[in-house]
This record gives structure tokens, sequence and C-alpha cells, in this order.
């Protein structure tokens, strides 16, 4: 009984294509392009663990902290009372790294708070 209401025209499908989607013109790539990124080098401090926390990031610090302040494996996750007691700006990822190692490689209480003492 079906196949006598197939003929040679139903058995072509048609397929509504959907709208053409617009991109952003090149020109707004150029200008996300040239957008500089900035890169930041910061210190946590926590009471609860009475210690600091060096990192860098190119997202908005305000974010970072969040993360750091939420429940997650590693050693900020444990704690909830993170505060940024200092941070550096910079133009590329590569000075920040390379400032967070030269913080790290001190491994002293009192260089880093000399540092922080500084923006007194």
């Amino acid at each position: 009984m079906h196949s006598d209401l197939r003929t040679e025209e139903s058995a072509v499908r048609t397929r509504v294509l959907p709208q053409k989607i617009e991109r952003p013109s090149h020109k707004r790539w150029f200008f996300y392009a040239l957008k500089p990124m900035i890169y930041k080098t910061y210190i946590l401090f926590s009471a609860h663990k009475n210690r600091f926390y060096i990192g860098y990031t190119g997202d908005d610090l305000a974010q970072r902290l969040r993360r750091h302040n939420s429940n997650h494996k590693g050693f900020t996750g444990n704690t909830s009372d993170w505060i940024v007691i200092y941070h550096e700006e910079f133009q590329t990822k590569k000075e920040a790294m390379d400032r967070e190692r030269e913080i790290k490689a001190w491994k002293s209480k009192a260089r880093i708070l000399a540092l922080i003492n500084k923006l007194s």
C-alpha cells in the first residue's frame, strides 16, 4: 500500500538550509588581534594557612581569585580566604612567567614581604 503512494517526486527529499550566519568583518577581527592582552604576576595570602601563593594569569584577576577560592584539588583549594596582596602587569606572557619564577626562586617570606611593603 505504501509503495503505491511513493512517486518519483516524493522520493526526492528537499532540505531547508539554515540562514547564513554573518561573521564579523575582517576589520573587527583585526581590531581584536591588536588589542593588547595584559598578563599579571600576583601574590595571594591566606591567613588560615599563613602562606603566600605566587602565580601569573592572562585572565581577569578577580575571576582568577574566585577560582583559587573555590573548592578544588591543589594548594589553594582547601581554604577560601585567599586575598590578592600584590600584583604586577606585563605586556607578554613570558615576562609574567619569568617574574613568577623569579619571586618563587626567592623562597623567602621576608623578601616577599619586603616586595609587598615597597607599595606602602
